[in-house]
């Protein structure tokens, strides 16, 4: 080996310095913050589009299902591509397609130029997620990664608390249709912002630093679903079915509330934002709980069981409408503390790849189905202003999954404390892992 062998310019480079991490970290949650503003800006705005516009509840829930559906596709490939060109061109690109999206969705009144926009905007917001997950493990692998992790998802859910409050700090921008996706609008463009910020910083340190690369995992493919094991499929039924009964709802919270309650939007969406108020915070602290004590299906069963009075004590109990919020939005932060890290005890670590993206797909199919399901279901009850029982059907709907959600917990429970258990139940930070 020669002193001109690059392999040994590679080694001796530095790592980035700290600030530089960090730096990394804030300009991709930036972008992140974006790009759920942008996904979040319907709701607000849904009694307006239906007044103004004439838009039916159906097509409000395809508004959202037509989001989820491009993914149920990209998250086959989404992984090839950002493996193909890299993360800082790929988070790049999809933002770019979030930010043609939201331009395509403020263009026109017409609901199918809208349907498009929204379309456009699926195919890149998801795979944006994913390329950024990508780069936080590239840059903060052996560091602060969990940390980083954490921090990237509240900012992130900052972009969805920002649009639930958009009709109390930006009140004026609703007495039109196209007021607050103008300021969606603003959001993606910061989001691409954010991105090229994150492409400058990452192509200026690779000739510089050690910038360490993440292993290449298997590819996404159906066949591999079944090759977990129970307890995996257990946990991705529990994911879609959790995630069909929250994201859903929250595409016709705001309406709900106007129409059934007498709330103001602006009240609306400050309830609305109390899941995501709940998530920011206690998220973390749930993980941390879970790591020390275990009993990962316990906490997950937990969960699933808060879920499924919620929706009822929305339509038939007089209790403030906070109470019930209050309780989906600790099961909205419990369940996914736990979920997602379970899969990594499930799952060999080669083929974790495929298990998370196999979730995501199968997520995405129920959130797709189940926008436009309530979407359906309300206009048929005939729910409005005028007739706010007619909600009350998609709300039994969503008790159901949560039922549902409780059954498939009670099973993964009942595999993890049986011979097949994979240490769920028992592994805490710092003990022995001895599951897969």
């Amino acid at each position: 080996m020669t002193a001109d062998d690059p392999r040994i310019t590679e080694d001796a480079r530095p790592d980035p310095p700290v600030i530089y991490r960090w730096a990394v970290l804030f300009f991709v949650s930036v972008a992140m913050f974006g790009n759920y503003y942008v996904y979040d800006s319907i709701a607000p705005v849904a009694d307006v589009l239906k007044a103004q516009l004439g838009f039916s509840d159906s097509m409000l829930g395809t508004m959202n299902a037509i989001y989820s559906a491009p993914n149920i596709i990209m998250v086959l490939i989404g992984g090839i591509i950002i493996d193909r060109i890299g993360t800082r061109r790929s988070t790049l690109l999809f933002a770019v397609l979030c930010l043609i999206g939201a331009i395509v969705t403020v263009s026109s009144g017409e609901f199918y130029v809208m349907a498009a926009g929204r379309l456009i905007f699926g195919l890149g917001a998801e795979s944006m997620i994913v390329a950024v997950t990508t780069a936080l493990a590239r840059w903060f692998r052996g560091k602060e990664l969990s940390f980083a992790f954490g921090l990237n998802l509240t900012l992130a859910r900052l972009g969805s608390f920002a649009a639930d409050w958009s009709p109390t700090w930006a009140a004026g921008a609703f007495d039109q249709w196209r007021g607050p996706l103008l300021i969606a609008l603003v959001f993606a463009v910061v989001s691409a912002i954010g991105a090229a910020v994150y492409w400058i910083l990452e192509a200026s340190a690779e000739n510089r630093y050690a910038v360490k690369k993440v292993d290449e995992t298997e590819k996404p493919s159906i066949g591999a679903l079944f090759r977990f094991g129970r307890s995996y499929l257990y946990v991705v039924a529990l994911c879609v079915t959790f995630y069909s009964a929250v994201f859903p709802f929250r595409t016709f919270a705001i309406k709900f509330f106007m129409e059934y309650h007498g709330a103001t939007r602006p009240e609306g969406g400050q309830l609305n934002s109390i899941l995501i108020l709940f998530a920011m915070f206690c998220t973390p602290l749930f993980g941390l709980l879970v790591d020390r004590v275990g009993k990962r299906a316990l906490f997950m069963m937990y969960g699933s069981l808060l879920m499924v009075p919620v929706y009822l004590l929305l339509i038939y109990s007089g209790l403030p409408l906070w109470v019930p919020m209050g309780l989906l939005g600790i099961a909205f932060s419990l369940i996914p503390a736990v979920m997602w890290p379970s899969v990594a005890y499930i799952v060999d670590e080669k083929r974790l790849g495929t298990a998370y993206g196999l979730m995501t797909m199968i997520q995405n199919i129920g959130l797709a189905g189940f926008n436009w399901v309530i979407g359906g279901v309300n206009d048929l009850a005939g729910a409005s202003a005028q007739n706010p029982a007619g909600h009350i059907p998609g709300m039994w709907v969503f008790s159901i999954l949560g039922l549902l959600g409780f059954f498939f917990a009670w099973m993964l429970r009942r595999e993890e404390t049986g011979p097949n258990a994979h240490g769920l139940e028992t592994i805490t930070a710092g003990s022995n892992e001895s599951g897969a």
